[in-house]
């Protein structure tokens, strides 16, 4: 089943002689279940692509649709609902809260949104993450690789129609590198997870079921 599909997407900065073409015309489909990893150069194009699709970037033309839902015809509440209802987003960085623990970072959407946590759930995605002895920890108790998996694990318990990585190794060391693909690789096996993943890497791109190679904001 086609859960995204990107059309004729084209992001424009500036005017006349500065104008830059972030995006130049870009289109693909997403299916259900699919790791797809976006790769390139720096200043390609690609971390724009995934703000973008995230809607946190809005494209100068072209359109975003979520199961034929189109994105750019929301408001700035329904954008912002979709992402924390919908969109899993793991960063770079991990943009973790550095006053909440584990367990209360992975919630924080959860918690957002005046839900209740499903607490067998939140078990089941610690254990997952390899983080069971780490639950009470504060993210500056924890390595970098530990906080990317706190990230992906905020990602995953709001059972996302998609998760979007934006350089999520990008950070690490080698070894921890490794055992975040290979949790992203497992939560699109066991989680039936859909993924896009952004990354200048061609070995991690491998890993991934499809690769989409952007230059100069065009798909090659």
């Amino acid at each position: 089943m086609k859960i995204l599909k990107v059309e004729n997407l084209s992001k424009i900065y500036g005017k006349g002689n500065t104008e830059v073409r972030a995006l130049d015309n870009i289109s693909f489909d997403v299916e259900e279940g699919e790791f797809i990893a976006i790769i390139g150069p720096s200043g390609s194009g690609k971390s724009t692509l995934l703000h973008s699709i995230a809607g946190l970037e809005r494209a100068t033309n072209g359109n975003v649709y979520f199961y034929d839902k189109d994105i750019y015809k929301m408001n700035k509440k329904e954008l912002t609902i979709l992402r924390r209802q919908k969109i899993g987003i793991v960063y770079q960085f991990y943009n973790l809260i550095p006053t909440l623990n584990v367990k209360e970072n992975i919630t924080l959407p959860i918690e957002l949104d005046n839900r209740k946590v499903d607490d067998n759930k939140l078990d089941e995605i610690i254990e997952f993450l390899n983080l069971k002895n780490r639950e009470d920890h504060l993210p500056n108790e924890l390595s970098g690789g530990q906080q990317q998996k706190v990230a992906i694990g905020r990602a995953l318990i709001i059972n996302p129609i998609i998760i979007l990585a934006d350089e999520p190794t990008g950070n690490l060391d080698s070894k921890s590198s490794n055992e975040i693909m290979q949790l992203l690789k497992k939560a699109n096996k066991d989680y039936k997870q859909t993924i896009i993943m952004i990354t200048h890497n061609l070995e991690i791109a491998k890993l991934a079921d499809r690769i989409i190679k952007i230059e100069d904001g065009k798909i090659v």
